[in-house]
């Protein structure tokens, strides 16, 4: 006994869709119970009745008294109750546990995270170094002040929007603008909240605090967009009210003109949308399957509704149609030294920098070379400008002409010449230098091999790529020239990003918005639906969309579009097949050849068949 007392409190303390489960396992075994007649002392229907269709007689008693809501389950209230009156319990607890198992279908396709927002405020920084009276004091940033002078020390997060008066730093601006690559900040230059500086310790003068600073925002336009985007209703519930007036008016009049109270339940229990509530939620279940076996976590259970109808795809470019990391595409000689020479030289240079730019040279000459980079015997960083370091008595320069300037070493014409083309492309470029220059690397955001034909395979399919990239338009240009897309919007800020959106949903455009960054929060959420790369994606941009794509695999983003439009056509016939079904049965019911126990096998029948039909989903993909 108090074994069995304990296994039931387990079962009353699962949670949620886990309890769901299992009262529908217990209903459906009780119904198998009741219809090969299992011996027992009472009715096994009675358990199907009580667990499945009790909660649905209040939830439609609760939304027709204080809201006037009529849905599908006001039309089986009155059946389940018509049916018990009758003593039909087999009919009642059939139709009560078809429509529960939707219920159930649904609610774990509609399942998703909520974390985005949050995960953001913690990215607001807590405190602040603050100026006065020429000491140094920490005090809690929502405190900081228009006009307060702040000390921010390398690897710290900018606490308020300001301008820098003091210092040289590199920055770290993903969190804004989605770029990968640092960008070095000298006196003058602004700095927003939420960045993160990476290298040297600078003063600045907040301008921007609290509520009006960019992290601020950012959290604002996430939550006005989640707020914004609306749910799609269900067919069955779309209908209900007709479906219900209909049933009664066919239901009281057949019963008044046979007088068979039989047959008037009958006409009530077919009438019971049940295969039309599995119609949709089936189909989809098997889609997200499919989807996953693909590499796409579907988070939102209408997302691929939504993708169907999408017409527009918008895609940030870092990290998302490339790789997000720099890497050296070219190296230029102008000196004395060949190529691998002038390469290792940058490769020796950079060994022991922290700057991204200089992993990125290491790396890259290690993949190309797979030697080992000798050491140098001196180095040391300057910040907002590059690296100096000794090596065999040789003085050797890694960085900005301006590096080379305060060294006065001269940068020949033709070589600037061919710098700047590599720069008006958005690339950066590292310059080399001893005595003399010796040449530059070329670093460059790489583009994903399979994007090109990714974008191609979309475009056949109707829909219009769209790049927005925080990228100067020299540089976005060049990347979606490449790509073969011809709609581009450089230089976008995430409101940026999310004014294009709205503009284009306004005017009926549905967008499907696919990024990776932080900075891509707002419109993932806005957007008709929201794809975040898994792999690359920050957590925030994760949690901010409808679909993620787990492994980055873009190439398989062409599938992902063409199942969603196989899934509508497969719901389009799951709803003609049920109200065909439905339509059938309701004339036999008028006719006295179903009674209220046949109707109800009748419906089991037809949700079997859509259940089926959306199975076939599963393993789906199309022949190329």
């Amino acid at each position: 006994m108090k074994k069995c007392m304990e296994k039931l409190e387990s079962l009353l303390e699962l949670g949620g869709t886990k309890k769901d489960i299992a009262l529908l396992v217990i209903s459906g075994i009780a119904l198998l119970c009741s219809l090969f007649d299992v011996p027992l002392p009472f009715s096994p229907a009675w358990i199907a009745i009580i667990l499945c269709g009790v909660p649905i007689v209040l939830e439609a008693v609760i939304g027709l008294v204080t809201r006037f809501d009529i849905k599908a389950d006001v039309l089986v209230s009155i059946a389940l109750i018509s049916s018990v009156c009758l003593h039909e319990n087999f009919a009642a607890g059939e139709v009560a546990f078809i429509m529960q198992l939707g219920a159930l279908l649904e609610d774990l396709t509609l399942a998703k995270a909520r974390a985005g927002i949050e995960k953001l405020v913690h990215l607001t920084p807590q405190t602040a170094r603050r100026i006065q009276n020429g000491g140094e004091e920490i005090i809690p940033a929502e405190e900081v002040q228009t006009g307060d002078i702040l000390r921010v020390l390398p690897g710290e997060t900018i606490p308020v929007d300001g301008v820098i008066l003091s210092g040289e730093t590199a920055v770290n601006q993903a969190v804004m603008t989605g770029k990968s690559l640092p960008v070095d900040k000298k006196p003058g230059d602004d700095v927003a909240s939420g960045t993160v500086n990476q290298f040297g310790a600078f003063d600045m003068k907040a301008t921007k605090v609290g509520a009006d600073s960019s992290i601020q925002r950012m959290i604002r336009l996430v939550q006005s967009a989640d707020a914004g985007k609306a749910k799609i209703v269900g067919l069955a519930d779309r209908w209900a009210t007709w479906i219900v007036v209909t049933a009664l008016t066919a239901s009281i009049l057949i019963g008044f003109i046979t007088k068979d109270l039989i047959r008037a339940v009958t006409i009530l229990v077919v009438f019971c949308p049940c295969a039309l509530v599995l119609a949709t939620p089936t189909a989809i279940m098997a889609a997200i399957g499919n989807a996953t076996k693909h590499g796409f976590l579907v988070r939102e259970g209408d997302a691929l509704e939504r993708l169907a109808k999408v017409n527009t795809i918008a895609f940030d470019k870092t990290g998302t149609l490339t790789y997000g990391t720099p890497k050296v595409i070219h190296v230029e000689c102008c000196g004395e030294l060949s190529e691998p020479e002038l390469f290792q030289m940058a490769a020796t240079a950079e060994i022991f920098s922290e700057h991204p730019l200089g992993k990125a040279v290491t790396a890259s000459y290690q993949k190309k070379y797979g030697t080992a980079i000798p050491k140098p015997d001196k180095f040391a960083m300057q910040i907002g400008k590059g690296v100096l370091v000794e090596q065999a008595g040789k003085t050797v320069l890694a960085g900005n002409e301006k590096l080379l300037a305060d060294h006065k070493i001269t940068v020949p014409d033709t070589a600037a010449d061919a710098a700047k083309s590599y720069l008006e492309q958005g690339c950066t470029v590292i310059w080399l230098a001893d005595q003399s220059c010796q040449g530059f690397l070329v670093l460059s955001d790489t583009i994903r091999p399979e994007s090109r034909s990714m974008i191609h395979a979309l475009s056949e399919q109707n829909t219009t790529p769209v790049l927005l990239t925080g990228d100067n338009a020299n540089a976005a240009q060049a990347i979606a020239g490449q790509l073969g897309i011809t709609q581009v919007r450089s230089g976008c800020l995430p409101e940026d990003k999310l004014q294009f959106i709205r503009t284009a949903q306004e005017q009926q455009q549905p967008v499907c918005m696919i990024g990776d960054g932080i900075n891509d929060a707002p419109a993932l959420k806005t957007a008709h639906v929201g794809i975040a790369m898994g792999g690359v994606g920050s957590d925030i941009a994760i949690d901010a969309a409808d679909i993620a794509l787990v492994d980055d695999e873009v190439k398989e983003l062409p599938h992902l579009f063409r199942l969603s439009k196989r899934m509508m056509r497969t719901i389009k016939c799951n709803l003609s097949f049920s109200m065909g079904l439905n339509f059938l049965a309701i004339i036999l019911a008028i006719t006295g050849v179903l009674d209220p126990v046949s109707g109800a096998l009748v419906h089991n029948a037809g949700s079997v068949l859509v259940i089926l039909n959306s199975a076939l989903l599963l393993k789906w993909r199309k022949k190329s």
